[in-house]
């Protein structure tokens, strides 16, 4: 396992979970429109899939994968912690509810209204967001790589660089440094994101261009007076330029470089919480 990959789990491992995973019991289990459907109030549950009309309805923990839920009116739900997972929610209208923490991985929500929904922890993955209505920045908190229909104008600079956290801990490099680039267009005196782009640089063996990054963020750290972290990184960069050329691959040259001087972890926390808690499906 990357090194890089190891902290950040080992963050995680640090945190404590208790009411943000726990599961409410199940009381009953209903099998109608989606197999396996299961929650608190199995009765909530049949209103839902055979009316699609069920505004307010208290539905946390319910297992709804692959549920056909278009045009469903489910403003305002309880929906933490369900598992919507390839549900189809086209045209749904999801204004207010609260989805945190909840599993919308490869799920169609074409044009469904999501504004003022509540999307910290979501996960959004591989998800259908074409003509979803979403609040500005309303995706800062969830996790929304591989979704479609995403406006990247409106992604904010915390959005490309927990991004970037994100594809770093599943180990695709090559990702998280385009997304770490984004997130140092957007806001270029972030020197914490250049330096995750200079882990993600040299865990794929692109010591000169980690090195620059390195240059680059402890110029920022000087800048914003952090003397000691600007000379630990400009260490830690002439280490990795001086390293010889048969030394192929990435080897986590990064994180061991830095592992001991400047403190890794403040380089590889996401600026958002969700990315420290753990995805729920």
């Amino acid at each position: 396992m990357p090194p890089f990959t190891a902290v950040i789990r080992l963050v995680r491992a640090l945190v404590p979970a208790t009411g943000l995973l726990a599961c409410a019991g199940v009381v009953g289990t209903v099998a109608l429109a989606a197999p396996g459907v299961r929650a608190a109030d199995g009765e909530v549950l049949i209103r839902l899939l055979g009316t699609r009309q069920c505004a307010n309805c208290p539905l946390a923990d319910a297992d709804l994968v692959q549920a056909d839920l278009r045009e469903a009116e489910l403003n305002g739900a309880q929906l933490q912690r369900a598992n919507l997972s390839g549900a189809r929610l086209d045209g749904a209208r999801l204004s207010g509810a609260d989805l945190s923490f909840t599993s919308l991985r490869g799920a169609s929500l074409r044009g469904a209204d999501l504004r003022g929904a509540r999307l910290l922890g979501s996960d959004l993955r591989d998800a259908d967001l074409s003509g979803a209505l979403l609040d500005p920045e309303a995706l800062s908190g969830s996790h929304w790589q591989g979704a479609k229909g995403v406006n990247h104008a409106q992604q904010s600079y915390a959005d490309w660089h927990n991004a970037g956290v994100d594809a770093a801990q599943r180990g695709r490099f090559p990702q998280a440094e385009q997304l770490f680039s984004a997130a140092i267009g957007r806001q270029p005196e972030a020197a914490i994101s250049w330096v995750a782009r200079g882990i993600s640089r040299s865990e794929q063996g692109n010591r000169v261009a980690a090195a620059d990054d390195f240059n680059v963020a402890a110029a920022l750290y000087d800048q914003q007076g952090q003397p000691e972290t600007s000379a630990q990184l400009q260490q830690a960069a002439l280490k990795l330029a001086d390293m010889p050329k048969q030394v192929q691959g990435g080897n986590g040259l990064g994180p061991q470089l830095l592992s001991g001087t400047v403190g890794l972890l403040q380089f590889l926390a996401p600026l958002a919480i969700k990315a420290f808690v753990p995805l729920p499906f």
